[in-house]
């Protein structure tokens, strides 16, 4: 598993080049550099003291990713987690039963089938995984995106070997209104990130970034906060192809940073297949999973009232304590 190297804020790469090295010398000359750079590290935390952007804690070394080792071992992986999903969009299913055909669909995919071939993530919206992604959105601290975007090659992994060996890769668009007002896309700062890394790991996959081949044709509201049915209606029909041609019988990857609903992804999805692509693959940093309440009330974590009702029903629960996975059973309600 690719694990981002968390030192501390100001750590670079050397940029030596050493092509022209023999291997030998190469690993001599990088044992001599690690001990020259140790004291300095040393030196430059006590000078620049440097905290983790997620938990505070000081960090020990300089390094462009200002997140602590701990912090970046409590991103828990779905694979991980053990917990079976949807073959199609990756969601938490209505039963443990279900969750074990490798063929599983929930209620969502199979009463409206989605536009995409099938949806991976790399963790859990939840915990650490999510307060990373809020540093990078809303914190604009783009250093976390090259840690991140680690993970998020780790999900597109997951469909090395499925997915055909050309794809066009896409992040999800801002409107030109929200990127003038936030001045960065962070689907595409993850895009970039993950490529550089399958470049290396999957040399015979050819992901060519396409940034521009989408295009989002209305400002539309923050889905944070809305309701399963005010994210379909949000961001229906808000996605245009900008150029036919460039994706017309091309095999595409959707980027984004979450998926909850899915509805942003249909929608995107829905564009470029009605444009003449291929087929349309989806991959996320993170996914949101439905869980059922006990009253039956479908709950997302995201979604208002989500993060209140999972804890209020999980405490009041005899014998729960203080965590809600005890009596918490995922579900598949309406999409």
């Amino acid at each position: 598993m690719l694990r981002p190297e968390a030192r501390c804020v100001f750590h670079r790469d050397s940029g030596i080049g050493t092509a022209d090295v023999p291997p030998s010398q190469t690993v001599r000359w990088r044992a001599v550099v690690r001990v020259l750079r140790s004291p300095f590290d040393s030196l430059s935390c006590a000078i620049f003291p440097s905290s983790c952007a997620l938990c505070g804690s000081p960090l020990p070394r300089f390094s462009p990713i200002p997140i602590c080792q701990t912090c970046w071992m409590e991103f828990p992986a779905l694979s991980v987690l053990g917990r079976g999903g949807c073959v199609r969009c990756a969601d938490a299913l209505n039963s443990p039963a279900a969750s074990q055909s490798p063929l599983a669909l929930c209620r969502a995919c199979r009463l409206a089938p989605p536009p995409f071939v099938r949806a991976v993530s790399y963790g859990v919206y939840q915990g650490r995984l999510r307060d990373a992604i809020h540093v990078l959105k809303y914190g604009r601290l783009q250093p976390a995106a090259r840690g991140l975007g680690r993970l998020l090659a780790e999900a597109i992994a997951q469909l090395a070997g499925e997915a055909p060996s050309e794809m066009l890769v896409i992040p999800v668009p801002l409107h030109r209104r929200k990127y003038a007002q936030r001045g960065f896309n962070q689907a595409r700062w993850l895009a970039v990130e993950a490529l550089r890394v399958l470049r290396n790991s999957h040399p015979q996959w050819k992901l060519t970034l396409a940034p521009r081949a989408l295009m989002r044709l209305r400002q539309t509201e923050s889905q944070a906060g809305l309701t399963p049915r005010q994210r379909r209606l949000n961001v229906r029909g808000a996605f245009s192809v900008s150029d036919r041609s460039k994706v017309q019988d091309k095999n595409v990857l959707i980027v984004d940073d979450i998926l909850t609903t899915g509805a942003t992804a249909r929608a995107a999805a829905q564009a470029l297949a009605g444009a003449g692509a291929e087929s349309v693959w989806v991959a996320t940093l993170a996914r949101a999973r439905r869980v059922y309440r006990f009253d039956g009330e479908p709950v997302y974590a995201d979604l208002p009232g989500g993060e209140k009702a999972i804890a209020a029903e999980g405490a009041s629960r005899p014998g729960s304590g203080s965590s809600s996975e005890s009596w918490l059973a995922p579900g598949a309600g309406a999409f």
